[in-house]
């Protein structure tokens, strides 16, 4: 479980990188709600502790006990469904700890992560066969239907896309990936034409149906007030816009200010881009992209030189995590994509989102800890795709 690492080994750029992140997402944080100031704050210490903790473990040792963290997951989003689930905002995603709320589907991201590298690893020579990948399949659409039934269609989607890039990563073949795109394209254009045609569709809320109907449909001159996905997008845009190159500065009392005026909904939450959009401007927005740019390429980096394939498979699955959750995020703030409800990584105010991220950081940190030792060159070379 636990090994003798050389201290010089240790990745301490990408801990500087995170410290950065983080002090710079409090203050964020404390600018959009400050109600939310100390909870974030003590929640961002403790994951960092955790994350040192979990960097010294070796994480060959918690690959091992993979069906353990998934089955663990599985249970607690059957439990949300039907026993211990807190509801909020017409979801039920949640369970209380006394006063801390927690949210399984966070869990789950690394959970998949851990699973899909392991099974990949020990069947690389099964990877290009269907019953494989229909093994692969079923194992990660369970709990991926369990949390789309939440409902959080989100955060399913997103999860799927993580185990399709995983598996491409992993080195699938282009002919299997050509023939799923090939048979994706019409179920996906069948989908939609479902939605937007019937009224109450029986496979996504009404709600969800709204927000894709208007995105299909164009953006509309004129606020829908009764819609809260559209009008959040709408004032988020506004902000944005409003912040031009510098901003209108952390906790000011501009008067012209939407965050201020309360137009921004959960600003310290999904739509927190906004709030840096408008209060540090064009620059502030370049540097949280920056800094989000630079943890996942530091885990493409720490990717490139692990060990063992396991190793790498991981680090790649953790840098498209972050990569895709950002993407989806930015692009619902800038309203290019639906209203959807993902956090910013390291950003955005939730505790189980923080601590997911920063355990994910403490396996990287590990497998960066690692690559000295002797690694299966040849393995790499023939089962992964650069």
């Amino acid at each position: 479980m636990l090994k003798k690492y050389k201290l010089r080994s240790y990745n301490f750029i990408l801990v500087f990188i995170l410290i950065v992140t983080s002090v710079f997402a409090l203050a964020v944080v404390n600018s959009a709600n400050s109600a939310y100031t100390v909870k974030q704050g003590a929640g961002i210490a403790i994951s960092f502790i955790i994350m040192i903790i979990v960097s010294f473990i070796d994480y060959n040792w918690i690959l091992k006990y993979y069906w353990i963290w998934y089955a663990i997951v599985t249970i607690m989003l059957i439990g949300v469904l039907t026993v211990f689930g807190h509801g909020s905002h017409g979801a039920t995603r949640w369970f209380k700890i006394g006063p801390v709320q927690l949210q399984p589907s966070e869990f789950l991201k690394l959970a998949l992560i851990l699973l899909v590298a392991k099974l990949v690893a020990a069947n690389k020579e099964k990877l290009n066969s269907i019953k494989f990948l229909l093994l692969i399949a079923c194992l990660t659409l369970f709990p991926i239907l369990l949390v789309a039934l939440q409902p959080n269609l989100s955060t399913a989607i997103l999860l799927t896309l993580i185990v399709i890039a995983m598996l491409y990563c992993s080195g699938v073949s282009y002919k299997i990936f050509g023939i799923a795109i090939l048979v994706a394209i019409p179920v996906l254009s069948a989908f939609l034409i479902y939605v937007v045609s019937v009224e109450h569709p029986i496979l996504i809320e009404d709600y969800q149906r709204k927000r894709i109907v208007d995105f299909i449909e164009g953006k509309s001159e004129e606020v829908d007030m009764n819609d809260a996905g559209t009008y959040q997008q709408a004032y988020a845009v506004q902000a944005i816009g409003s912040g031009q190159l510098y901003g209108k500065g952390l906790n000011n009392n501009d008067t012209s200010s939407l965050k201020n005026a309360g137009y921004i909904a959960e600003a310290q939450n999904d739509f927190i881009f906004a709030v840096i959009g408008e209060e540090l401007g064009f620059t502030g927005s370049c540097i949280t992209i920056f800094l989000l740019f630079l943890i996942v390429l530091e885990c493409i980096i720490v990717a490139v030189r692990a060990r063992n394939f396991e190793g790498r498979l991981i680090c790649c699955g953790i840098a498209i995590y972050i990569g895709f959750q950002t993407f989806i995020n930015i692009g619902v703030v800038s309203w290019i994509l639906p209203n959807t409800g993902v956090p910013l990584p390291f950003f955005s105010c939730g505790i189980t989102s923080l601590l997911t991220l920063f355990i994910a950081m403490g396996i990287v940190l590990n497998v960066s800890l690692q690559r000295n030792v002797e690694r299966d060159d040849d393995m790499f070379a023939d089962d992964f795709r650069g």
